[in-house]
């Protein structure tokens, strides 16, 4: 696909929005702001004031206080796609572009205040999915000679370390707070399942065993709870995560144990893509959908 054809298959998706949070303990779902165009993926910002998402290849803040919508200016970055995270001190945007040249996913970072963007990785594609909590390192699912897998590179660039190498994807790196651990989703046992392993590649451990199929697991700030998106079992194939589906958003406790659901929606693709835990380790934000008629 080219940049332009990709650009109008963005802009004509016939989909209305909705930004949403939900509470995790009385899982309570308040309507933030409804949109006629796809938006998707919600960080929540560390002083608890804002979410960023993407929207038509930009990035977006939206003012809980207010209501208040801001244009974040990414320069030439304006092909962005729903895998973008915060630095770890709030004050810069790592996202997901798709280049001009070849409409592959590469990773720049900018400065959330807006500003020109740095290349990270020469490689594409490459899907951003975790900072580390020391700020030094960016983790991201990338295709490299037909395989997806795991890849961890320093934020100034440079060398990718590839973590994974097994049959099927990997997807879905996210640090935990404490730094010790990469989360992450694979299909290495059929269905598409949350995993963790060690920030070196070592231990790969399976957490959530679910007769489903498990996507982007999403730590909380205090390092107690994983979020997820699941798909039914028969729904989808155990590699893909389509948008317009009937999923539920699901909780378990970070050393394992019972899950359980907080939510049900469609969505699916663009729902919670990243980590959108609120500071206070209370909230999710998340998108659901609704087709046009």
């Amino acid at each position: 696909m080219d940049i332009e054809t990709l650009r109008k298959w963005l802009a004509e998706r016939d989909t209305y929005s909705i930004l949403e949070t939900v509470d995790v303990q009385t899982g309570e779902r308040t309507v933030l702001k409804e949109f006629d165009l796809v938006i998707e993926a919600p960080n929540w910002t560390k002083d608890g004031k804002s979410l960023v998402y993407n929207s038509q290849g930009k990035m977006f803040a939206y003012e809980l206080a207010t209501g208040e919508i801001n244009k974040i200016d990414n320069g030439f970055a304006s092909d962005c796609n729903n895998d973008h995270v915060l630095s770890p001190d709030n004050t810069q945007l790592a996202v997901s572009h798709f280049t001009n040249e070849d409409a592959t996913s590469r990773i720049y970072i900018l400065p959330l205040a807006g500003g020109a963007p740095t290349l990270v990785t020469e490689k594409g594609p490459s899907y951003l999915h975790g900072w580390s909590p020391n700020g030094e390192q960016l983790a991201y699912c990338a295709e490299r000679d037909g395989q997806y897998d795991i890849y961890t590179i320093s934020v100034n660039g440079g060398d990718e370390t590839q973590l994974t190498n097994e049959p099927g994807l990997d997807d879905g790196p996210e640090y935990s707070p404490d730094g010790k651990h990469i989360w992450f989703n694979s299909t290495r046992t059929g269905l598409m399942q949350v995993w963790r392993m060690e920030t070196d590649g070592a231990n790969p451990t399976h957490i959530v065993h679910e007769d489903a199929n498990c996507w982007f697991p999403h730590v909380s700030p205090d390092g107690a709870w994983v979020a997820y998106i699941v798909y039914g079992k028969n729904d989808v194939e155990a590699g893909d995560h389509p948008p317009n589906k009937n999923v539920e958003l699901r909780l378990v406790p970070a050393e394992g144990g019972a899950s359980k659901t907080i939510v049900k929606l469609f969505g699916g693709q663009g729902t919670m893509n990243v980590n959108s835990w609120s500071p206070d380790n209370r909230t999710l934000a998340f998108v659901s959908y609704r087709l046009k008629e």
